[in-house]
């Protein structure tokens, strides 16, 4: 630790180690985007409410923006370019193309990181299951309904 400002942590984000010295106020979003350059994950309300810094840290998708860097020292981080870069999610974030379920894309890597995880847990959801997964994030763009036929297509696809 050097002083109380701030303190060296290390993270793996993406496969990838990182060591760096962050103010100990610094949230996780916020780290990765100006530390890291991983501006797929966003900030939106700085509350937890609106989904759209949704980031998986050793295994479980959290809100980067409720939870400060310096509590990720030593975790493994997940964000959206990882997500997509591993393939996991492809069929999901076609199908969001597909159904137009992206417009503007601002809350786009919260629904598909919402969504995954839903899909992880509950592989063949009802249209209510996919509403309540989804509950936490905003979107201002879609209405909603294309991002829940998206996620409905990819479980009839995967099943």
């Amino acid at each position: 630790m050097s002083g109380h400002n701030s303190a060296e942590i290390t993270v793996t984000v993406n496969g990838h180690t990182n060591q760096c010295n962050v103010p100990v106020r610094l949230n996780l979003v916020d780290f990765l985007r100006e530390h890291l350059g991983l501006t797929g994950t966003h900030v939106g309300c700085e509350h937890g409410i609106c989904g759209s810094c949704h980031v998986q840290v050793d295994g479980n998708v959290v809100r980067g923006c409720l939870m400060f860097a310096v509590q990720a020292d030593g975790a493994d981080i997940v964000t959206i370019e990882g997500l997509s870069t591993s393939g996991e999610a492809a069929d999901l974030q076609a199908n969001f193309v597909l159904y137009n379920a992206m417009q503007c894309g601002f809350c786009t890597s919260g629904m598909i990181w919402s969504a995954y995880e839903l899909l992880k847990t509950n592989p063949s959801p009802d249209r209510e299951h996919v509403r309540i997964a989804l509950s936490g994030n905003f979107c201002r763009c879609t209405g909603y309904q294309s991002i829940i036929d998206a996620v409905m297509e990819t479980a009839s696809e995967r099943s």
